[in-house]
């Protein structure tokens, strides 16, 4: 079942969205996970990523058309949606909201080894102040065979989730001290100007 995979994110798909939630700090923002199964069916890598939303969250309509656009784009590419990311508008907001569950939901239909990662802002201020934790900065839920969105990590059985690259929070912090945030692109931003990219082809370059 989905809460006995593992779970690997690559570096530029994790850094992209931690960068996407620091531009718009007071909102809640989220994000589409791209990957694939590999190994023996218990993992899931997470290889990409895409920036959604941070002012119509939870409007159906929009959120749907960038869901249809990004599997397209990536299917000749052997990827496919695998998960969903999101943040709190506050700070102090640790719970998986109903917006985030509903959208995880849509996504577990299709993907049952589906990922939800909470961005934990307590250990991404910590990383930011201090710069040591190489653990990341996302809390993991999968959906248990109870059918509800579970934090990972409570039992030695349960999934895990780990960055790809060791070194991924210092190529964060230095993204984040020379402003790289300021360049995302996500697809609120694209539907007010279709030329601004959502692929973000410029970011890590």
């Amino acid at each position: 079942m989905g809460g006995e995979s593992n779970y690997e994110i690559h570096q530029n798909a994790y850094i992209k969205l931690i960068l996407h939630a620091l531009k718009h700090k007071t909102s809640s923002v989220n994000g589409a996970l791209l990957g694939r199964i590999s190994g023996n069916g218990d993992n899931v890598e997470i290889i990409e990523s895409v920036p959604l939303f941070h002012s119509q969250i939870g409007l159906l309509p929009p959120l749907e058309i960038s869901l249809i656009m990004i599997e397209e784009f990536y299917a000749d590419k052997g990827l496919s949606i695998v998960g969903y990311f999101h943040a709190n508008e506050r700070f102090d907001d640790f719970e998986v909201g109903n917006v985030a569950k509903n959208i995880a939901d849509h996504i577990y239909k299709y993907f049952p080894q589906a990922a939800l990662l909470l961005l934990d802002n307590k250990k991404l201020e910590a990383l930011l102040k201090e710069g040591k934790d190489r653990s990341p900065v996302m809390q993991l839920y999968t959906k248990e065979v109870s059918r509800c969105w579970k934090l990972a990590g409570a039992d030695a059985a349960s999934s895990s989730l780990k960055i790809k690259e060791p070194s991924a929070n210092i190529v964060l912090l230095d993204y984040v001290s020379s402003g790289k945030w300021k360049d995302i692109v996500d697809f609120d931003d694209h539907l007010d100007d279709i030329n601004k990219d959502w692929l973000n082809p410029e970011l890590f370059k």
